[in-house]
């Protein structure tokens, strides 16, 4: 059994997210998983905003690399109508999702209405009226948002169009408008698709249950599971390092530092196997077994 003690500063009265960290670390200890999701690699270096943005745009940086969003538009049968920028956990999961259906269908085209409440229940998410619709409204933000992704190799500079959603199909309520846009069908850009097989990261659901309260866990968590495994000899990044890739919406460092301690904690309760030490300065990575240590190939039909 998990020791539920004092580990993440709650006492014996633990928050709920607190009781499934716990719970799903000790089931991860315990068990292979029944159920693997994937991420998008780029989706694991660069992360989505975590708080409401008052812009329509949004960037971030990590190394050599940047990603640009830009809030869009999407039609309700009558008008555009302007979406906000994608923020906090939820389209980071829809992301998961997405990237999960199509490498478990084989398919670029996601059939969001009649498997998202199957995929929210299996996170152990609030499927509720309430629930679905936040996650509806983030999904729709997503689906909308153009995606940009600057890099520098060696004297050059590149820009790639890096949406990765190319089609979105929602069903009309005709009394309701936007109210109304129920997602029906996503399909996936092509090139974002036919990365999918070479840049999928496979994740343990239980972790990504257990971390949806937190956009930061979450972008530790999936950041470990893409990074560690490829990691030939220890790297030490400072804490200016991680505030630059991860901690841009903060403006103290010390704020950040143990903002982002905090959620690491939590990130490596379900992560058993990630090797990393907290050393004087910043971090010490070291060369660890992924999260999902055996997957099938993935390969597109066709």
């Amino acid at each position: 059994m998990t020791n539920r003690d004092d580990s993440f500063g709650f006492g014996n009265k633990l928050p709920a997210h607190v009781s499934r960290i716990l719970d799903a670390a000790e089931a991860i200890s315990e068990d292979d998983p029944n159920k693997i999701g994937f991420q998008h690699a780029v989706f694991c270096q660069v992360g989505l905003p975590r708080s409401r943005q008052d812009s329509r745009v949004f960037t971030r940086s990590s190394g050599n690399a940047s990603i640009q969003i830009d809030a869009g538009s999407l039609y309700d049968g009558q008008n555009f109508i302007k979406q906000p920028l994608p923020y906090g956990t939820r389209p980071r999961l829809a992301m998961i999702y997405l990237a999960s259906e199509a490498v478990r269908t084989q398919s670029k085209i996601i059939d969001v209405c009649n498997n998202t409440h199957q995929f929210l229940k299996n996170l152990g998410m609030d499927t509720s009226g309430k629930g679905y619709k936040i996650f509806e409204n983030q999904m729709k933000a997503l689906s909308a948002s153009r995606m940009t992704l600057g890099y520098s190799l060696g004297d050059k500079a590149i820009t790639i169009d890096a949406k990765p959603i190319h089609r979105f199909e929602a069903w009309l309520n005709s009394t309701d408008s936007q109210q109304g846009m129920w997602p029906g069908q996503i399909e996936l850009s092509e090139q974002f698709y036919d990365t999918l097989s070479h840049h999928a990261v496979p994740l343990d659901y239980r972790a990504v249950g257990a971390l949806s309260h937190s956009s930061m866990a979450l972008d530790i968590y999936t950041w470990l599971a893409h990074r560690l495994h490829r990691i030939d000899k220890p790297i030490n990044l400072t804490w200016w390092n991680l505030k630059n890739q991860f901690g841009q919406e903060y403006a103290d460092k010390k704020n950040f530092t143990r903002q982002f301690k905090k959620a690491l904690r939590q990130a490596l309760a379900v992560y058993p196997n990630a090797k990393v030490e907290d050393v004087t300065g910043g971090l010490l990575l070291k060369n660890s077994l992924p999260p999902i240590r055996k997957v099938v190939p993935i390969r597109h039909k066709g």
